[in-house]
C-alpha cells in the first residue's frame, strides 16, 4: 500500500521530490546504485540489469542492459556501482570472476565496454575511487583485491589478504590513498594503494564474516562494519589502535550498512536472511531502531540513500523482485511502542521496578529512586540535548531492598560450590548431595536427594513371576492364591515407607512365603532353601498391635532376643503317591490349614503361622498389571523437576537433570532443558563462579548448552621484552625478533602450559614460576616487580 506523503528537498540548484513508492521488477535484485544527480538507479541481479528514472511519482524503466540474443554469465551481477563523478560510467562484479565497465555514452544498444577477467572466483564487490575517475576496486571470493586503470586493459596492483574471500571493498572518502576491505574470517584490513605487499593495519572486528563496511561521510576516522554476528560496530581508524566507539545489536547477519546523510550518528542496515524490514540507528542508542521500513516481503538485497546530502529518501532492491523508495518521515518508529516499565530482581533479593514518571507521581506515598537513575531505558554514553530521547520513554525506577536480616542467598553460593555433579556412582552423588542440602538447612532438597537414591540405585525390580501368581505350577490352575514380597524386586519406593525400626515390637516368627514357586526358609545364616529363586532378605508380615510393616532380616545385626524360626517337620510318613494334579478351589484352603503337606503341595498352598501374632499378607489380585518398566518412575520425577523450577529453584532442576542423564533427558522437551540451563548459568555467572559455570556447560544434556564454551576465544599477547602487540603468526615478535614464551626461571622456550605476571608480562613453566615464588616475591626475570600467584 503506497503512503501519500510527499517531500520537497532544495538540494544547491536541484530540488528532489518525491513520495513512497515501489514498482514491480522483472527478477529480482541484487545491488543497486544511484546516479550522481539522484534521479536515476540501477538495479543489477543474476537475470536483471536495468536503469530507472525516479520520478515524482512512480520509477519509470530508462534502459536495459541486458542485450545480445544469447544470456551470457558477464551479465548476471553480484553488484553493481554508478560513478560519483562520470555519469555514463558503471561498473559490475560478475558471478564468473569477470569485472565489467558499462560506457552509457555510446551510441551502440551494447554499453558494454571493458572486461577484466583476472579474478577466479565470484567477485562480492566493485568500488570506484571517490575522486579518481580512472580508478577502479574490486573484491573476490578467491582473497585478492584489484585495483583497475580504465586506461589500461590489465590491473595495476593486486592486494593479497592472506585470508579466506573477500567480502567487500571501500575506498575512504576523506584519505586519498586508503581503503578498507573486510573478510570472510573476522578481519577488517587497512590498504594503501600505492604499497599492494602488506596492509597497513589488520584487526578482527567479528566473530565470524565481515559483509560489509562503510566510511562516516563526515568524521573522517570513522568506518561501520556489520557481519553475521548480528552486530554493526562503528571503529575509529585514527587511534593507533582501531578503537569501537559503538555497537548495535540486531536480530540477524547484517547484510549492507549505509550511514545516513547530514545526520552524524544515525546509519541504515539491512539483513541477509529472515528479517525483510530496513532499520535506521541511533548508534548512541544500540538495543531499539529509530525508524523501520516493512515494505518488503523478501530479503533486502540492496540499499541506497538517494542523495549524499539528503537524509528524507532511501532507496531499496529486494528478492521479492521489488525496487522501493522509501520516505523517511512515513517510516515507523518502535521506540513508539516500546514499553517503559520494567521488573528484575537482584541477587540477594533486591526488587527494581521501573514505571512511567506519571505512574509513580499519582501514587501517595512512592518516591522514584534517585540513587540509581537511568534516563529513560536506553542508555547513552553522553546525553545530546538535540536528540529528544527523553520524552520518548522516560522511566523513573523504584528500588524494594531487602530488610538486612533477611534470607540471603548464601544458601544458593554454598549449594553450587559444594554439590558434586560427577566422577562417582550415582548412589554416591545422591548421598553427597543430600548430605550437603541438610546441613544447609534444606530438608526437602535433601529428601528429594534421598529419593532419587532409593529410586534409581534399587538393587531390582518385581519380576513378572512374582506379581502374578496361581495356583499350580506352569499356570495351569487360574486362581490367584496370594503374592508375597521380597524388596530387592520390589519397585523403589514402594518399601520406604515400612522399613524395619528394629526398636519396636516383641519376638516374632519370621516365617514367610516367597512366592508360589518357594518354600519356606529360615533366618539361620540367612540361606536359601531348595525351590527358591530369590534372596530371602525381607520378610513381611505384621506385629501385634500394629500395621503391616516390612521388616528387613540382617544377620549380622539380628537382635538375640529374637527366636529361631524353625521350619515345621511331618509328624507321619506319607501314605499316599503324591499326585501333581492340582487341587480345587474347593478344599484349597484345607491342604492349606493340614501340617501334613508334602513337597509338592508346599508348592500351592500357605502354611498357618507358628505363632498367632504373626500373619501372612494374603492378595487374592496381582499388584500390577506387567512388570514395572525401568523407567516407572520417569513420569514422577519429570514432575518433580518441573516442581522445582516453577518454584525458582532451577539450581535444583539443572543439578538433577545432570546426574540422572538420560534416564529423565527423554521425558523433557530440549527448550525446557535449555531454559533450565541457560537460566542457572547466568545466575551463577552473576555471582561469578565461573568454575561452576563452566562444569554446568561441559556437563550439559542439551546440545544448544554444551557448545557455550566451545565458542572461539581471541587471547591478546604482548610480547615480554618490548611490549608490542604479538602477531598471531607465531610466537616470535616481528619487532624484536625474540622469543615471547622463554621461561624466567630456566631460559628455555615453554612449549606447554605458560604463566605469566600481568603485571610484568613475564613469566615462564608453571611449575617453575610456583617454586620460584615459594621463596621470593620478586619476578624472576630481574625487573623488580613483585609477583603474585594465587
Amino acid at each position: 500500500m503506497e503512503k501519500m506523503s510527499r517531500v520537497t528537498t532544495a538540494l544547491g540548484g536541484s530540488v528532489l521530490t518525491g513520495r513512497t513508492m515501489h514498482c514491480h521488477l522483472d527478477a529480482p535484485a541484487n545491488a543497486i546504485s544511484v546516479c550522481r544527480d539522484a534521479a536515476q538507479v540501477v538495479v543489477a541481479g543474476r537475470s536483471i540489469f536495468k536503469i530507472y528514472a525516479i520520478e515524482e511519482e512512480q520509477f519509470v524503466e530508462k534502459l536495459n542492459l541486458r542485450v545480445g540474443r544469447k544470456p551470457s554469465l558477464n551479465l548476471s551481477c553480484a553488484d553493481v556501482v554508478w560513478h560519483q563523478m562520470d555519469e555514463n560510467l558503471l561498473a559490475t562484479a560478475a558471478t564468473n570472476g569477470v569485472v565489467v565497465t558499462w560506457n552509457l555514452g555510446r551510441p551502440s544498444r551494447n554499453k558494454q565496454d571493458q572486461l577484466f577477467t583476472e579474478h577466479k572466483r565470484t567477485v562480492n564487490k566493485v568500488c570506484f575511487h571517490p575522486t579518481e575517475a580512472h580508478v577502479l576496486l574490486s573484491g573476490s571470493q578467491d582473497g585478492f583485491m584489484k585495483c583497475f586503470d580504465l586506461r589500461r586493459k590489465d590491473s595495476v596492483s593486486t592486494f593479497s589478504g592472506q585470508s579466506e574471500s573477500v567480502r567487500d571493498v571501500q575506498f575512504s572518502i576523506r584519505d586519498y590513498f586508503t581503503f578498507a576491505s573486510t573478510f570472510e574470517n573476522g578481519n577488517v584490513q587497512l590498504w594503501d594503494i600505492r604499497r599492494p605487499d602488506r596492509c597497513e593495519r589488520m584487526f578482527t572486528a567479528h566473530n565470524g564474516p565481515v559483509f560489509c563496511c562503510d566510511w562516516h561521510p563526515e568524521d573522517r576516522g570513522w568506518l561501520a562494519t556489520g557481519g553475521r554476528d548480528k552486530m554493526v560496530k562503528v571503529w575509529d581508524m585514527t587511534t593507533h589502535r582501531a578503537k569501537e566507539m559503538h555497537c548495535v545489536q540486531t536480530i540477524a547477519s547484517v547484510a549492507r550498512v549505509k550511514w545516513r546523510p547530514e545526520c552524524r550518528h544515525h546509519l541504515a542496515t539491512c539483513s541477509m536472511m529472515v528479517d525483510h524490514n530496513i532499520y535506521v540507528w541511533d548508534v548512541r542508542r544500540p538495543f531499539v531502531p529509530a525508524a523501520m521500513f516493512e515494505e518488503h516481503r523478501d530479503v533486502t538485497t540492496g540499499i541506497a540513500w538517494r542523495h549524499p546530502h539528503d537524509p528524507s529518501f532511501l532507496l531499496s532492491g529486494s528478492k521479492d523482485s521489488s525496487l522501493c523508495q522509501h520516505l523517511f518521515r512515513d517510516a515507523s518508529q518502535p521506540v513508539e511502542r516500546a514499553n517503559p516499565e520494567g521488573l528484575c530482581y537482584g541477587l540477594f533479593g533486591d526488587l527494581a521496578f521501573a514505571a512511567k514518571e506519571s505512574l509513580v507521581a499519582a501514587e501517595s506515598g512512592r518516591k522514584p529512586y534517585t540513587g540509581d537513575r537511568r534516563h529513560p531505558i536506553f542508555f547513552k554514553r553522553k546525553l545530546d540535548p538535540a536528540e529528544p530521547f527523553a520524552g520518548l520513554a522516560s522511566s523513573a525506577l523504584s528500588v524494594f531492598e531487602t530488610e538486612p536480616g533477611g534470607g540471603g542467598m548464601r544458601w544458593f553460593v554454598d549449594t553450587a560450590e559444594r554439590y558434586a555433579l560427577a566422577g562417582r556412582p550415582l548412589a554416591e552423588l545422591c548421598d553427597h548431595n543430600a548430605k550437603v542440602a541438610r546441613e544447609l538447612g534444606r530438608n526437602q532438597v535433601a529428601q528429594t536427594w534421598t529419593m532419587l537414591r532409593i529410586i534409581y540405585c534399587s538393587p531390582g525390580l518385581v519380576p513378572t513371576a512374582n506379581l502374578n501368581h496361581s495356583v499350580g505350577k506352569g499356570g495351569s490352575c487360574g486362581l490367584p492364591l496370594m503374592n508375597s514380597f521380597n524388596l530387592k524386586d520390589m519397585a523403589p519406593g514402594l518399601g520406604s515407607e515400612a522399613r524395619l525400626d528394629r526398636s519396636k515390637g516383641d519376638a516374632r516368627s519370621d516365617t514367610v512365603l516367597l512366592d508360589s514357586s518357594a518354600t519356606l526358609i529360615t533366618n539361620e545364616d540367612n540361606e536359601e532353601t531348595e525351590g527358591s529363586d530369590v534372596p530371602a532378605d525381607y520378610l513381611l508380615g505384621d506385629v501385634e498391635g500394629e500395621e503391616d510393616e516390612l521388616y528387613l532380616l540382617d544377620p549380622e545385626h539380628a537382635h538375640p532376643e529374637e527366636p529361631e524360626c524353625v521350619l515345621p517337620q511331618e509328624a507321619f510318613p506319607l501314605r499316599h503317591e503324591i499326585v501333581d494334579t492340582p487341587p480345587g478351589p474347593e478344599h484349597l484352603q484345607d491342604k492349606a490349614d493340614s501340617p501334613h503337606v508334602s513337597g509338592s503341595e508346599a508348592d500351592v498352598a500357605s502354611l498357618a503361622p507358628v505363632d498367632s501374632s504373626f500373619s501372612l499378607l494374603s492378595v487374592s489380585h496381582a499388584l500390577y498389571d506387567s512388570r514395572l518398566p525401568p523407567d516407572f518412575f520417569s513420569v514422577l520425577v519429570r514432575d518433580m523437576l518441573h516442581f522445582y523450577a516453577e518454584q525458582g529453584d532451577v539450581q535444583m532442576a539443572v543439578s538433577v537433570l545432570i546426574i540422572l542423564g538420560e534416564r529423565v533427558r527423554k521425558d523433557i522437551d530440549e527448550q525446557t532443558q535449555e531454559h533450565w540451563y541457560t537460566s542457572y548459568i547466568d545466575l551463577l555467572q552473576r555471582f561469578r563462579l565461573w568454575n561452576v559455570s563452566n562444569e554446568v556447560v561441559k556437563l550439559s544434556t542439551s546440545r544448544a548448552v554444551s557448545c557455550l564454551n566451545q565458542a572461539s576465544t581471541t587471547l591478546h599477547v604482548n610480547c615480554s621484552h618490548c611490549k608490542r602487540p604479538m602477531s598471531s603468526r607465531g610466537w616470535v615478535c616481528d619487532r624484536c625478533h625474540r622469543c615471547a614464551s622463554m621461561c624466567a626461571v630456566c631460559h628455555h622456550v615453554v612449549k606447554g602450559l605458560f604463566v605469566w605476571c600481568q603485571g610484568c608480562s613475564h613469566g615462564g613453566h608453571l611449575q617453575h614460576i610456583m617454586k620460584w615464588l615459594e621463596g621470593s616475591s620478586h619476578c624472576p626475570a630481574g625487573c623488580g616487580h613483585l609477583c603474585e600467584y594465587s
